[in-house]
C-alpha cells in the first residue's frame, strides 16, 4: 500500500484507535494532522511521530464546532497545499438503558459522533472537490449495525454514519471522491476498558477468532480503504470484528 507523501487528517487522534492510525499512516510515510481537544497528548504524539522521521501536525479542535473545524482544514491546507485523507475517528460513548439516559447524554454523543463526524466531512470535502479526488473514512461500529444493550445514543450516531456514508459516496464519486465506513468490533482501547470485564470476556468467546481486536486491526483497515488499491471500493462498510456477529 503506497500512502507515501499523502496528507491524512485523523480525528481523535489523541489515544485508541486513532492513535494506532497515527502510527500505521506515518509508517507508510504519510504526512499526518491529528486532531483532538486533548491538547497535550496530541502534542506528545506530535514529537513521536516527528522522532521517528514523520512530518506530523497536531490541532487542537473540538468537532462539534463547525467554524473550528473549518479553521483547521484551512491550516492544513495552508501547510500542505492539499488533503487526500480523512479519517473520522472522533467519538465517545455515554452509556444508559433507554428509560435511564438522560437528554444531555443523548445529546453528548449525538453532537460528537454523528455531527462531528459530519461537520469535517463537510469542510473536507470542498477541498476535495476542488482537487478533483480525495477519500473520506468514516468510523462506524458494529453496534450501528446490530444495537447493543444500553448504548442507544451510540447505535443511534453509528447507524447514521452508515447513512451519511453511502448518500456521501453517491454524490461526491463523479468529483473523485471514495467514501467509505469501518465497523470495528470490540477493540482493546481506552473506551473498552470502562466496559465490564465480563462483558468483554463474553465478547471474546463470541468471536470465532477468540479474541477482542487490537487498536492496529483497524488501522490497517483504514490503511487499505486510503490506498490506491482499494480505488474501485466506494460506499462500503467494512466490519472488521472477527467474525464476532457471525
Amino acid at each position: 500500500m503506497n500512502l507515501k507523501d499523502k496528507v491524512v487528517i485523523v480525528t481523535g487522534a489523541a489515544r485508541g484507535i486513532g492513535e494506532a492510525v497515527a502510527l500505521k499512516f506515518t509508517k507508510k510515510e504519510a504526512k499526518v494532522v491529528l486532531v483532538d481537544i486533548d491538547k497535550e497528548s496530541i502534542d506528545a504524539l506530535v514529537k513521536k511521530l516527528n522522532s521517528m522521521g514523520g512530518d506530523a501536525l497536531g490541532i487542537k479542535v473540538d468537532v462539534t464546532k463547525k467554524e473550528a473545524v473549518e479553521g483547521m482544514v484551512e491550516k492544513v491546507v495552508e501547510k500542505f497545499g492539499k488533503i487526500d485523507v480523512i479519517i473520522n475517528n472522533a467519538g465517545i460513548t455515554s452509556d444508559a438503558k433507554l428509560v435511564k439516559m438522560t437528554e444531555d447524554q443523548f445529546d453528548k454523543v449525538i453532537d460528537v459522533n454523528l455531527k462531528g463526524t459530519y461537520n469535517c466531512a463537510q469542510a473536507v470535502a470542498q477541498v476535495m472537490e476542488a482537487q478533483g479526488y480525495g477519500v473520506i473514512l468514516n468510523a462506524s461500529s458494529v453496534v450501528g449495525i446490530y444495537g447493543n444493550f444500553g448504548q442507544t445514543n451510540y447505535a443511534a450516531t453509528k447507524w447514521g454514519v452508515i447513512g451519511m456514508t453511502k448518500s456521501w459516496a453517491k454524490e461526491l464519486g463523479k468529483k473523485g471522491i471514495r467514501v467509505n465506513a469501518v465497523a470495528p468490533g470490540f477493540i482493546l482501547t481506552p473506551m473498552t476498558e470502562k466496559m465490564p470485564e465480563k462483558v468483554l470476556d463474553m465478547m471474546k468467546k463470541k468471536a470465532p477468532i477468540n479474541r477482542l481486536g487490537l487498536p492496529e486491526d483497524i488501522a490497517n483497515a483504514y490503511a487499505f480503504l486510503a490506498s490506491d488499491e482499494a480505488s474501485f471500493i466506494t460506499g462500503t462498510v467494512l466490519s472488521v470484528d472477527g467474525g464476532l456477529v457471525l
